[in-house]
C-alpha cells in the first residue's frame, strides 16, 4: 500500500488539475522531481528560445543545465552573475517573446487559481501574456484551500524566506515577519492571480508530489 502522504498528493493533484482544465488551463501530475524534469524536457521542442525566471523549484531540480543541453535550444538567462544590470533587464524584456517560459507558482488553490507576487514583475508579466507556452513547476506543499490562504502564504512564508535568501535588509529578514514595509529594496510589489486564459492550454501546470521551493 502507497504510504498515505503519496495517495493525498495524488487525489489532491487529480482535483486540481480538474479545476485548472475548467479554467482553460492544463495541468499534469509528476509523483518525483526527477519525473517531473524528464516530463518537462520532453516538452521542450527542438530550436526553442526558453525564458528563465526566478524559481528554487527548478534550481532544485538541476533543470538548468539540463535546457541548456538540449538540441538548438537557446536560454534566455538573466541570471548570469557575470551580467550588469542593465543586461539583465534587457534579458528580461527578451524572455516576454520567448517560445517557452519555465518558472514556478508561489501558491495555487484547489479551485485553479495561480498566485504570485514579484518584486519586478517580468515574471508575472510573462505568466499573463508574452512567451507562447508557460511551464510552471509547483509542488505539492504549495497548494493551498483557498485564495485568502494561498495570498498568506505567499506573504508570510515564501516572501520572507527569499528576503532573507537574496540577503536583503527588509524587516522581515531580522523578524521573519511581513511588515508591509515601503523599503527602497522590497520584492513584495505586483500580485498576480490568473483565474484562467483566453488561450487554452498556454499555461501548463507541473504539479509534483514534493516539497519544493518556498
Amino acid at each position: 500500500m502507497a504510504e498515505p502522504q503519496v495517495v493525498w498528493h495524488e487525489k489532491v493533484a487529480t482535483q486540481v488539475i480538474k479545476n485548472l482544465e475548467k479554467r482553460r488551463m492544463e495541468g499534469s501530475y509528476a509523483p518525483t522531481a526527477a519525473r517531473a524534469k524528464e516530463e518537462v524536457l520532453a516538452m521542450i521542442p527542438q530550436g526553442a528560445t526558453v525564458f528563465r525566471c526566478g524559481s528554487m523549484t527548478s534550481v532544485g531540480m538541476g533543470l538548468w543545465e539540463d535546457i541548456a543541453n538540449l538540441p538548438e535550444v537557446k536560454l534566455i538567462d538573466p541570471y548570469q552573475p557575470e551580467l550588469k544590470p542593465e543586461e539583465g533587464l534587457e534579458l528580461r524584456r527578451q524572455g516576454l517573446t520567448a517560445d517557452v517560459m519555465v518558472a514556478s507558482s508561489n501558491a495555487i488553490t484547489l479551485d485553479g487559481k495561480l498566485v504570485n507576487l514579484d518584486g519586478m514583475g517580468n515574471r508575472v508579466a510573462a505568466m499573463a501574456f508574452g512567451p507562447k507556452k508557460v511551464i510552471l513547476l509547483v509542488g505539492m506543499n504549495k497548494v493551498a484551500p483557498d485564495l485568502e490562504s494561498a495570498m498568506a502564504r505567499v506573504k508570510h512564508r515564501a516572501a520572507p524566506i527569499n528576503n532573507i535568501r537574496y540577503g536583503l535588509k527588509n524587516p522581515c529578514v531580522e523578524t521573519g515577519l511581513c511588515s508591509d514595509c515601503k523599503t527602497p529594496t522590497r520584492i513584495c510589489n505586483m500580485w498576480s492571480i490568473i483565474e484562467g486564459h483566453m488561450i487554452e492550454k498556454r499555461i501548463h501546470v507541473k504539479l509534483i508530489g514534493e516539497n519544493l521551493g518556498y
